[in-house]
């Protein structure tokens, strides 16, 4: 019998309570899953799955993890939950990192006491099909099953002048129904409404973003273990 593939999953941009938050699950790269990411992240279903293939010592000037990104259909050159809770982890096991090397470029990472942030940019985001709608409740009662293609994000303020935003993310071309947290959509959204948000996303998920110079948006979050399993 072959050994059994490890996989951590965490619940990333939990609210303050650590509830919600979209599940990732984290695998080591290694002779088990070479050349299997996308069947592993097929199997395990999460809307993403990250492979860590390579960690800094933190002696080194700068301590990077090199990971790669998949979803259920396709791997990512860049995703903020993923990015995210990778960070969180990574400092779990006492490896914090100042860089996560994905296939869009350099993220930046910095922890903030409970929250984890990562840099990204909104080119590095998949090609959104935004759906401002006039009221919160407009977006809490749409319906994954009317989405059968592309990537949809749809949004609507709860309260404009504090920044604080509703949104749900459905992305049928990734192999995603329905994404409970996107942070790669937290960035763009938040370069197309060029302020800071807090994000109250899916069920009950807490994204925040930060504008940056040079188009950079900063995206952080609560990040929880949940639970391992085995393939």
């Amino acid at each position: 019998m072959s050994e059994p593939v490890h996989v951590d999953v965490v619940r990333v941009f939990t609210d303050d309570a650590g509830s919600h938050g979209n599940e990732l699950g984290i695998v080591g790269d290694s002779e088990l899953t070479a050349g299997r990411e996308q069947v592993i992240a097929a199997q395990l279903g999460f809307s993403e799955t990250v492979f860590i293939e390579s960690v800094t010592a933190q002696t080194a000037p700068t301590a990077a993890a090199k990971i790669r990104i998949f979803t259920p259909a396709a791997e990512l050159p860049f995703a903020g939950h993923p990015s995210v809770g990778t960070a969180w982890w990574l400092r779990q096991q006492d490896t914090p990192v100042d860089v996560l090397v994905e296939k869009a470029g350099d993220v930046a990472v910095r922890y903030d006491g409970e929250l984890s942030w990562i840099s990204g940019k909104a080119e590095w985001a998949p090609a959104f099909e935004w759906m401002p709608l006039p009221h919160p409740n407009d977006v809490a009662v749409l319906d994954p099953a009317d989405f059968t293609t592309g990537h949809h994000y749809s949004y609507a303020w709860i309260d404009e002048s504090a920044g604080a935003l509703r949104s749900r993310m459905f992305a049928p071309a990734l192999g995603v129904p329905e994404d409970e947290a996107t942070g790669s959509a937290a960035v763009a959204v938040t370069t197309r409404l060029g302020r800071d948000l807090a994000i109250l996303q899916g069920r009950g998920s807490r994204i925040l973003t930060r504008q940056l110079q040079g188009g950079y948006v900063e995206v952080g979050g609560r990040t929880v273990f949940d639970r391992t399993i085995e393939l």
